[in-house]
């Protein structure tokens, strides 16, 4: 697990950024926390880090955006749904086991279809002031323990 304090909006940003640059297709993203947690200002940073250009907002309304880059990125936001019955009307498994990257914002509602290998990410607004985020990055699987040992090396380098 890797765990950090960011201290604004920017710098939650900048790690979702930093993490954007490792994925890969097939790759699944699960953020969790609570309303103003930071979990777009994540997801706008994973764009950025995937190469994505052009604004990126959350999909609250149309649940789903895709973005175009060096891989495409699928950002769900689930918030709306009555649990994880309605992913099937979404289709998600076109957007789990398909060929980009797949962010999931309230992953919780949703738990009962995630795929088991994730990394699940979780936002909580920290103690120390407003803006700040206690961001906790949990792998699930090899390929995100490898992913986190990654991003834990360029964070750790930063500071």
């Amino acid at each position: 697990m890797l765990s950090m304090i960011t201290k604004s909006p920017e710098e939650t940003a900048r790690i979702g950024l930093m993490l954007g640059s490792f994925l890969r297709a097939g790759d699944i993203v699960c953020l969790q926390g609570e309303l103003g947690a930071g979990k777009t200002c994540f997801a706008k940073g994973v764009a950025r880090g995937m190469g994505i250009e052009g604004p990126v907002t959350s999909p609250t309304f149309t649940l789903v955006n895709e973005y175009h880059g060096e891989l495409t990125l699928y950002h769900l936001d689930v918030y709306r749904l009555n649990g994880s019955d309605d992913m099937d009307d979404l289709g998600y498994e076109e957007f789990f086991y398909g060929d980009g990257v797949t962010l999931v914002e309230w992953a919780e509602r949703v738990r009962e279809v995630l795929p088991e290998e994730r990394l699940d990410i979780f936002i909580d607004r920290g103690t120390e002031g407003d803006e700040c985020r206690e961001i906790r990055i949990i792998p699930c699987g090899d390929r995100y323990r490898l992913l986190v040992e990654e991003l834990m090396a360029v964070v750790c380098s930063r500071n």
